[in-house]
């Protein structure tokens, strides 16, 4: 159960370059900033001496082991790495138990790490507690899943939770830099062509281990590393697309043209080459929600409900998972029937207030609630809509100004046309016509 960082390990069988590229300190880690900086929590537990229990929440290849593993390796405690995949509650005890006897015999403290915690029932996570409260090791868990829906709290109580965030382009770039050139690494026996460290970064999508893992993959077929040699490392074909520049517009309007005019195929089409490319999927699953109003609108209501469904699963779930879900929305935004009626009514109506069309709200409508309010006659008059049938009641709604304004002028297709039918009788109802 000892972790593959022990040096009799290291030595004994050559290690992945993800494994040989991890820090060794905090300052040889990249990116999170935001939880190594001077005075930051971690840094003063790292400093300090007294076992310590965390809990390590991001997106795979942010650094979570790299952490573990730094913790332990600057405060000279042992390694213990427990896989809550294959680990059971026996497994955690004995670790623990070995943990006690080292503290015991030895005075030397064991970070016990547990990867993928959140995988952990609570009869193992309860086995963690005694561990946890009597300080018998410094526990670190790592989850990829929201803590607070998969830990037991009276462990997380007990735990300081650490966010990491998802590595820039820029954090990537230097991790593979690095990886070339440290001794540890490549040793600058391979020669990592711009064009091609580019395309490594975008395969990556601010995962370090995943990044690493395609360079090696590449340097094992040649020392010089092309584009060319990349796309036959790891079956991925470069695609030409710049987040910055045309080709991210002209994609994703290509992307939104192609559901408005309802061609399936082809939005899938551009759909694959944003995410192959390395475009944030929250970027995309934010273009799919506002299309979901803008161009479906009322024609299919439950368009907007299937976006804003996705876009929580992506957010939940990342990639490479997620495409289903942003495919699902797509598929459903694209066949849906459309309607741009929405966003011309909240659009006309914006204009009509900006125009200073804005007028007084009638007496009957304003708030009666607060004292004082009865004896300037607000509320008075007012008709509760569901005492009468049908629940319509003809009264003033609108201020004056904009009385006879026309906003929300649904069309006929899809669900929007009986919508039509009986918005146009209330609208003759409540009009008087």
């Amino acid at each position: 159960m000892e972790s593959l960082f022990d040096s009799a390990a290291e030595d004994a069988t050559p290690q992945p370059l993800a494994v040989r590229m991890r820090p060794r300190t905090l300052d040889e880690v990249i990116g999170q900033r935001h939880l190594l900086g001077s005075g930051t929590p971690l840094r003063r537990l790292v400093e300090s001496e007294a076992p310590m229990s965390l809990f390590l929440w991001g997106p795979p290849g942010t650094g979570k082991t790299t952490l573990a593993y730094v913790v332990s390796n600057v405060t000279k405690r042992r390694f213990v790495e427990v896989s809550a995949v294959s680990a059971g509650v026996k497994d955690v005890r004995a670790a623990i138990d070995t943990a006690r006897r080292e503290l015991g015999m030895t005075g030397r403290q064991t970070v016990l790490f547990v990867d993928e915690v959140h995988r952990f029932n609570k009869a193992q996570q309860d086995a963690l507690l005694p561990a946890v409260e009597n300080r018998w090791v410094t526990f670190i868990g790592a989850t990829t899943e929201n803590p607070f829906f998969s830990v037991i709290s009276p462990l997380l109580s007990r735990s300081l939770l650490l966010t990491l965030e998802s590595l820039s382009d820029d954090d990537i770039r230097t991790v593979l830099e690095r990886a070339v050139s440290d001794p540890r690494g490549l040793d600058g026996r391979v020669t990592l062509a711009p064009e091609a460290l580019d395309h490594l970064v975008r395969l990556a999508g601010g995962d370090a281990r995943r990044s690493l893992t395609y360079l090696e993959a590449a340097a094992l077929l040649s020392d010089d590393v092309t584009v060319e040699v990349v796309e036959k490392a790891v079956d991925k074909a470069a695609v030409r697309y710049d987040r910055q520049g045309d080709q991210h517009y002209d994609v994703i309007s290509a992307f939104i043209k192609s559901m408005r005019g309802s061609d399936a195929d082809a939005a899938l089409h551009y759909l694959a080459r944003m995410i192959e490319a390395g475009e944030d999927p929250r970027f995309i699953a934010r273009r799919i929600v506002i299309f979901a109003s803008e161009d479906v609108g009322m024609a299919d209501p439950a368009c907007l409900q299937t976006a804003v469904a996705a876009a929580q699963a992506v957010q939940l779930i990342g990639l490479p998972e997620g495409q289903i879900n942003l495919a699902h929305a797509v598929i459903h935004c694209a066949l849906a029937p459309k309607s741009n009626a929405v966003v011309k009514a909240i659009g006309a109506a914006i204009g009509d207030v900006r125009r200073g069309l804005i007028g007084q709200v009638p007496g009957h409508l304003r708030d009666a609630h607060y004292p004082g309010a009865a004896k300037l006659g607000h509320g008075d008059g007012y008709k509760y809509p569901h005492d009468f049938d049908h629940g319509l009641v003809r009264q003033d709604y609108a201020p004056e100004q904009v009385r006879d304004r026309r906003y929300y002028e649904p069309t006929r297709h899809g669900a929007e046309a009986p919508i039509a039918d009986r918005w146009a009788k209330i609208r003759d109802f409540l009009r008087g016509s």
